[in-house]
């Protein structure tokens, strides 16, 4: 049996540039246009694209999509701007779909 070194990770699916730890999961009840996808604390070597305002299903939320720092693939989103109150939990998070992401150290 293989000892785990490390924290949970999950990483990029396509290079596997670990993008952040399992510990950082807010929420896993977040859907994409693709799928589920989990809303994170915190986020590790990506790359923010342009903000823009986007209408998404809770709402009006001002968003950058996210990128793998290593091959540059689309991961998420970052929540820059919540525009309802019940929503403003969410700024300053990061939604990685759960198909674009994989599993290290489990």
């Amino acid at each position: 049996m293989t000892e785990l070194t490390g924290p949970r990770m999950y990483s990029c699916y396509k290079c596997r540039n670990p993008v952040s730890r399992h510990d950082d999961i807010v929420s896993k009840g977040f859907q994409s246009s693709s799928g589920r996808a989990f809303l994170f604390s915190h986020a590790m070597n990506i790359v923010e694209g342009v903000k823009e305002d986007r209408h998404l299903l809770t709402g009006l939320h001002t968003v950058a999509d996210v990128y793998c720092s290593d091959c540059g693939e689309m991961l998420g989103w970052k929540y820059e701007r919540a525009y309802e109150e019940s929503q403003k939990y969410k700024e300053g998070k990061i939604v990685l779909e759960k198909f674009k992401i994989v599993k290290e150290n489990w």
